[in-house]
């Protein structure tokens, strides 16, 4: 059930059938010369549309902006702190579960640390808050790096190369202009520096020459099965009490 379409009766009525929602989490990020900038949002969410055909559940409209470092002086990227994207956590949740919502998944469509790292201490707060509740936070090309990594041509792809290009290949072709070239971030680890560009100019890491629509189909498989299976094993986690 996509809860922007919906009217509150129905809310009330599908309340009834699942106190479980899915909350989908984005970016406003540079995803190369060839992606849209709503890259992460797009593939998140419209993945998550076809889950919810497969388990009766609710799904929240994107939180569309994120945590951006690397990317954060590309043009385009527009992204939030570390605390804002806490507090904004803290407020969907607990005003969810004021709903009678008790099953949350964060699910991010966006892999940077900083920000999966703000949802999980997000998570840590509120299970010690909310009495009878359950929460997971997860990021499709972390709980499924093995496959990915088996299925993609490229070796350490990453963000706007061959996975994300044929993910929207699949689920808006009409968004992608070209292919951006095979590029990896030359960033200094361990040093955190100021000026990102400098280091990595493309935004691309990975070989989006690489990508196909087929590929996507596939990835896309892959993740609505891993999430339906996840969302099975909630029925075995017992809530907070």
């Amino acid at each position: 059930m996509i809860i922007e379409n919906i009217t509150m009766d129905e809310f009330k009525k599908h309340l009834k059938k699942t106190k479980t929602i899915l909350v989908p989490f984005g970016t406003v990020e540079e995803h190369g010369n060839h992606l849209p900038l709503n890259t992460d949002t797009l593939i998140i969410y419209e993945v998550l549309k076809q889950v919810v055909k497969k388990r009766k559940v609710f799904l929240a409209p994107p939180v569309l902006y994120g945590v951006c470092t690397s990317t954060s002086q590309h043009p385009g990227t527009i992204g939030i702190t570390p605390e804002t994207l806490r507090r904004l956590t803290y407020d969907i949740v607990r005003d969810a579960y004021r709903k009678g919502l008790r099953t949350f998944f964060l699910i991010t469509g966006h892999g940077g640390g900083l920000h999966s790292s703000a949802l999980k201490e997000a998570a840590e707060i509120l299970i010690e808050e909310l009495k009878g509740i359950k929460i997971a936070v997860l990021c499709p090309y972390d709980i499924l790096h093995k496959e990915l990594s088996e299925l993609a041509e490229t070796q350490n792809d990453s963000h706007a190369g061959e996975i994300e290009t044929s993910l929207v290949l699949s689920l808006a072709p009409e968004l992608v202009k070209g292919r951006s070239k095979e590029d990896y971030p030359k960033l200094p680890r361990p040093f955190v520096v100021k000026d990102k560009i400098r280091y990595w100019r493309s935004g691309v890491w990975g070989d989006p020459s690489k990508a196909d629509r087929e590929k996507g189909e596939r990835v896309i498989k892959l993740i609505v099965r891993k999430i339906v299976s996840i969302l099975d094993q909630a029925e075995t986690i017992p809530p907070t009490s």
